[in-house]
Order: C-alpha cells, then structure tokens, then sequence
C-alpha cells in the first residue's frame, strides 16, 4: 500500500511544487507510515437517510458541564436517529471569530470536553469535524515561533515583499490584507489581524496539515469541512483564489484519505459564485465528496419573500448529478450569514438590493467586502433564516412563519445533494439581537447559545419552536424512507408555474420517483400532477394522489409514483 501511494503522492507533489526534493518527500513517507501502523474503522456513503446539522460544540449548554456530552445528550433525547451527522463547528482552543482563529488544531476546546467526548459522540452520530486549514491564531505556538525567527517555523506564514503584486487578490473582508507584528515581521491575512494565512508553499506545513486531516478521520470523522479553502495559495498578479495548486493539494487529500478510510466525505467551503464553487467538484471522482451549495440560501429566500420562484427554477435546471461519489451540501442557514457572492449572475443588482433592504427591515445586517478597484460590495446577509423568511406586511401570523419555515426546507430536502439544517432553524429560533448589539458582531444574531433545560421545556411550551420543530422532524422521517432522495439521485425541474418550484427526484438504480412541489406565494394554485394517470401515492397524507393537486400559501407536496 505504502508504495502505490507514496507514487501518488509524488505524482501530485509535483503538480503542486514541480521538482521535489527527496528530503520533503521524506517527511510525506515518514507520515504516512505512522498511520499505517493503526486501525482504521471505516466509513459509509451517505444515503437519503443523512441528514447533517450544523451547530457549535457549544450550543446547548448546562453551566459548569462539558458542552459536548450535553450536545450529545440533548440530540439522542429529543431529536433521535432524524439526525444523522453532526457538524461540530471548530472544537479546537481558540482567541476570536467564534472558534475559526485556532491556536491548537489538535486539542479540542476545554470547555467543550476532550477527545474521550468526540470518540463517544461519534459513536451515536457520525461526525462532521471543521478543518481550518487557511488559517489560525496569532496566538497559536506556530505563529509565536515565527515572530520569534524559530528557524523551523520561519517559512509557515507569509510576509509581505514589495515584489508581490497583491493588485489583484479577492478579498472577503475589508481588513488589511497584510498585518504588522510585535517586533517589526508582517504575514498576509486574509480574514483579520488574529486570522494569520499559513503558507502551503513551504512543504513541511502540507505535511503537517495532512498528518491533522488524517488524525481527524481516526479521531471519528466521518466527513471533513475544508473551511475557506480556495485561499490556501498565493501568487502574485492573480486573484490568490481558486489557484490550480489549492485544487490539487485537495486532490491529494482525497487521495491521502481514502487510501485510510474510503468513502470520508471532503468538504469544500467556498463562499463565491457558483462556477467557482463547483469547480471543487474536479472529474466528479477525484476532489471534493461534497460542495457547499451557497446560491441555494438567497435564492430560496428571494424566491419566498418575492413569491416568485422563476430565478430559482432557471438555475436549478443548471445542477446535475455530479457522480456517485460526489454531490452536493445542501443548507439554507450556517453560522455565517447568507452568501450574496453566490447569486453573481443569477440575480440581477436590483434583485440584490431587494433582499438587502429586506433583511435590514426584519432586524438583520449585511457584512461586506472590498473589490480590487477599492470600492466595497455586500458579501453576506446577517439573520435568522426564519426572520429573512417572514414578510410583515403579508404574513401577519405565526401560523404563516411556520409554514414558510417549513415551505423553504421543503425545498431543501427535495433538492439533489445532501440537506445540513442549523441548530437554530431545527429548534425555531430567532433573532439574538441582544447578541448583536453586545457584540457588535453582525454574525452574532444568529448565533445565540442555548441553555439545555431551558430550550428542552420551550421546546414543549414555545408553540412556534415546537411547530418548526416537530414540523421539520416529520419532513425529515417521510424523507428518509424515499431512495428517490439518494445524495446521488438525478433530478429534473420542471415549470409549472412562477409561483411554484417543482422537481421530480428519480433513483437510476431502483426505478423509484418522487414529484416535488411547493408554492412559493399565498395564492391558492392547482395543477395537474405529471403523475395523474400513475396511481400515484401522496407520501405526506398517506393517501393516493389526485391527478388535480391544490397547494393553498406556503404548501407543499410529494408524490411518489
């Protein structure tokens, strides 16, 4: 084994950095022999069954406790086997950017608990683990010893040189792109003055971080988040995102690790227009398992509150099965806002502006971005996702909240790919916008920590909670039962009218289908179900299917033929 992969290896070394030296080739072949020297347990590709949630290791809380055996305990009594990967966002010792300026990848965060608490957690739900690989901490040992001139650390971050031409470079921030530090060095950083770029170039620091990835596979990960990715290589006069050596270390991952545990998902995390995103996809074989699908978010939003789901359907019908080994990561909201980047090209300014105007009228915020000509563009919306949702002067009651809650994840988990849903939609929440002003954080209002006896009895108590809640765990039961759903599934979007969105779901191998179609608006609509003369099944009534299928406002429909 160790032979045909450390050719692979080299193979993609040399498309990374040209000639190799035998010594940085040595440093691969060390590596890799620790780790065939312990037991891999394996991994499963996801199913229709997968559902992801996304949420902090610390997002349900008891005072004084560990946080994640709390997380762990609150899913496995109130949410069961819905849930079926957990995405635990960074878990790592951490100093700003709530968790994503590491200073330890390989320690997990006291608070949170300790390697025990991740190995018992995997072993009720599969884990998603975030791996910061651009970045981290300027309090990290890495970056202490770099201002320090250790001359092992001196290469792994980036200084600034007159000779680089940085004209260009994609910012998604509109912090300096390079830091002074105590003593006098600099380092680019793409993020903020506490977010210090590592440098990839310098081998030792690939080597390294591949050694982290595969510690996390071992650790229980069963799915890795590469989060900021298309930033990990630089080069003067170019735009520094997307370069063919970022794309090729992460085939090199792929390679790496799968040789281990096969079937790991590797997950891209880039948060730009859709071109761009799903180039991470490579041959549909050799990069990334999964992408995260960041038009999905503003074009579901725009298409609920515009009652109007024709700019969603126009580019729905441009997403395709990818393989079977690859698809895509489905979510409506994260820990970070809603990506406005994504929507380069399929919405208009205007449109842009609309979902703007909207979300600062329903108590959010948008983040920006500087552009290579100096001026600054909106590069994220800030809110819950169920408070985006709502239209005050249309949906006056709590009733019309839930169901558009539950009308756009209905969308969700129709769409080809994998669903992931964030802790806050599951659970119905709202606004934090104490968060908000405390912080000055515009991601904050969307990032409340809940107390675990507290959120328990809302649960029960809080109608809107439990609406969304129990609304969305009954979506997700039906879903599960449907290989029509596989991640691997094709889908065909079909027109029936501006105000629906609608797609058939069909599963090559097994011959099963389902019809999906929700209505985006508050009008009553009917139409004729392309399965009219099928026998068809109403999967949600429990019944069969009419060949006239009335949707009144926020309703939706499968149909299984």
């Amino acid at each position: 084994m160790v032979n045909q992969l450390m050719g692979d290896i080299l193979t993609h070394l040399e498309k990374i950095y040209g000639s190799i030296h035998e010594k940085d080739l040595k440093l691969f072949e060390n590596m890799i022999n620790r780790w065939t020297t312990v037991d891999w347990s394996g991994a499963e590709p996801p199913t229709e069954k997968n559902i992801y949630l996304i949420t902090y290791g610390d997002s349900i809380y008891v005072k004084d406790e560990p946080t994640l055996p709390v997380l762990n305990r609150f899913l496995k009594e109130e949410v069961g086997d819905t849930i079926t990967d957990v995405h635990v966002l960074p878990m790592f010792p951490y100093t700003s950017d709530d968790g994503f300026s590491v200073t330890d990848h390989r320690a997990i965060n006291p608070i949170l608990g300790d390697w025990s608490d991740i190995r018992s957690f995997s072993k009720d739900y599969r884990l998603m683990f975030d791996f910061v690989a651009n970045h981290m901490s300027k309090s990290s040992s890495w970056f202490e010893k770099y201002l320090r001139d250790d001359p092992n650390y001196c290469q792994f971050f980036t200084p600034k040189e007159e000779s680089f031409d940085a004209s260009q470079v994609v910012r998604p921030r509109t912090s300096p792109l390079f830091h002074e530090y105590p003593g006098g060095k600099t380092a680019w950083t793409t993020f903020s003055e506490d977010q210090v770029d590592i440098n990839f170039k310098h081998i030792p620091v690939l080597v390294e971080m591949t050694d982290i990835l595969l510690e996390y596979a071992h650790q229980g990960a069963t799915s890795i988040r590469l989060d900021a990715i298309g930033f990990i290589w630089k080069k003067s006069g170019t735009t520094s995102i997307h370069l063919p050596e970022a794309h090729e270390i992460i085939k090199l991952w792929h390679t790496i690790i799968n040789a281990f545990q096969p079937n790991t998902q590797i997950i891209t995390e880039t948060n730009v227009p859709h071109n761009e995103n799903i180039s991470y996809f490579g041959n549909g074989k050799d990069e990334a398992n999964m992408v995260y699908q960041f038009s999905l978010p503003p074009l579901v939003l725009y298409s609920m509150i515009t009652h109007n789901a024709e700019k969603l359907t126009n580019w729905a019908k441009t997403i395709n099965k990818i393989s079977d080994t690859a698809t895509y990561f489905n979510f409506l909201a994260s820990h970070d806002g809603i990506g406005m980047r994504p929507t380069e090209g399929i919405l208009h300014d205007e449109d842009r502006d609309l979902l703007v105007d909207h979300v600062k009228r329903n108590g959010g915020e948008a983040s920006y971005k500087s552009n290579p000509d100096g001026t600054k563009t909106v590069y994220e919306l800030n809110i819950n996702y169920s408070e985006a949702l709502v239209h005050p002067s249309e949906d006056v009651t709590e009733e019309d909240e839930v169901n558009k809650m539950l009308a756009a994840h209905s969308i969700l988990l129709s769409f080809i790919g994998v669903p992931a849903i964030y802790y806050h939609s599951l659970l119905g929440s709202k606004n934090d916008l104490q968060g908000l002003v405390e912080s000055g954080i515009p991601r904050r209002i969307n990032r409340e920590k809940l107390n675990y006896h507290v959120i328990r009895e809302e649960l029960s108590t809080d109608p809107r909670r439990s609406a969304i809640f129990d609304g969305l765990q009954e979506m997700i039961t039906v879903r599960q039962k449907e290989n029509a759903f596989s991640p691997y599934a094709s889908q065909e979007v079909i027109n029936i009218d501006q105000r629906i969105f609608a797609l058939i779901r069909k599963n090559e191998k097994t011959g099963e289908e389902v019809f999906f179609a929700v209505n985006t608006s508050r009008d009553d609509i009917t139409f004729t179900s392309p399965y009219a003369a099928e026998g068809s099944i109403d999967l949600l009534l429990r019944c069969e299917a009419p060949s006239e299928i009335s949707l009144s406002s926020y309703e939706f429909t499968w149909i299984k033929r």
